[in-house]
């Protein structure tokens, strides 16, 4: 049992969540001299905060990242807990880049992938290290491009780690403890949810649950529907690391914090009765199974933040201090 679920169940995990937060640190180091200003400028308006948010978070493959710098900014008296608003339903519509991507089914070319971004990363170390030797126009590329190559490379595992989870459908699907959960998921989908909810609340990676789910539900393993449930938990489950950083910080931090659990909250109470909707509309979109949970995924988080933009024009959060 160990080799057949567990060893790549973690293992496949590990490289994911490795990739993952190289890809992170390494879009961080790229644009984060830069973010705290933008965040400071594009807040003028919620509708201006959540395009902005949008972009940020699909750059940096983090909205825990976007959420816990509005945090810092409202505690340090930067920004005002109103102007946040539109950073926060951003930063959901953001993530949904890198499960589109998984969902391209693109995993055949995580290899070459990172071997290529190998091949740059050296390319630009040297061409770092031999500056003199260079035309002024190629200097300036050289460190863009190590910071590129590297989230690539972290991509590339990305890639790579779901490879590897995918291993373990075949096996859980001669354990009965699995089709205990897929037996309870038929009668209640809310147990799919509450997994979602926990194992992203312990993993803190949205990311990497939802993937997961896509991997399962590739092989067969996995229903859709059930697939989507815990989708709309992960997204419930993202805001224990928000809350996390809200402690001991000012009353308008923990607002930001508490802004984006009444955003999940209220978004996967809107949306399970229709689970069976969003199935339906998504495979209207594409035939693959894991596609259609990122295709799900991605209908959540638009409407979501799309039906919350309205609210937060209300002049009641500019008296919140």
């Amino acid at each position: 049992m160990f080799k057949e679920i567990w060893y790549p169940l973690f293992g496949g995990l590990a490289v994911f969540l490795f990739g993952m937060k190289t890809m992170e640190l390494a879009l961080h180091a790229w644009a984060g001299p830069y973010l705290n200003q933008f965040l400071h400028t594009s807040t003028r308006t919620p509708l201006r905060g959540m395009l902005f948010s949008t972009g940020m978070t699909a750059l940096l493959q983090s909205s825990t990242a976007i959420t816990v710098i509005a945090i810092g900014l409202v505690n340090a008296g930067l920004v005002s807990f109103s102007r946040t608003l539109g950073i926060i339903l951003g930063t959901n519509i953001g993530t949904c880049l890198t499960t589109e991507l998984i969902g391209l089914n693109i995993n055949r070319y995580a290899f070459p992938l990172l071997l290529a971004a190998a091949g740059c990363w050296i390319a630009a170390v040297l061409g770092d290290e031999y500056r003199p030797a260079l035309l002024s126009s190629l200097q300036a590329w050289c460190r863009p491009l190590q910071y590129g190559s590297i989230a690539a490379a972290g991509f590339a595992l990305i890639l790579l780690g779901i490879e590897w989870m995918k291993q373990i459908g075949e096996p859980l699907q001669q354990r009965g403890l699995f089709a205990w959960f897929l037996e309870r998921s038929g009668d209640s989908l809310l147990w799919a949810v509450a997994a979602g909810i926990v194992i992203t609340a312990l993993v803190h990676s949205s990311a990497a649950i939802i993937a997961m789910a896509m991997g399962l539900s590739a092989t067969g393993a996995l229903p859709v529907e059930v697939g989507i449930a815990i989708v709309i938990g992960s997204n419930v489950g993202t805001c224990f690391t928000a809350l996390i950083a809200s402690l001991g910080g000012s009353r308008s931090g923990q607002f930001v914090a508490w802004s984006h659990v009444a955003l999940n909250v209220g978004g996967a109470l809107l949306f399970y009765p229709f689970i069976g909707q969003l199935h339906v509309l998504s495979t209207w979109l594409t035939g693959d199974a894991a596609g259609q949970i990122a295709r799900a995924q991605t209908i959540f988080n638009i409407g979501s933040s799309l039906l919350a933009l309205p609210l937060c024009y209300l002049p009641l959060w500019n008296r919140l201090r």
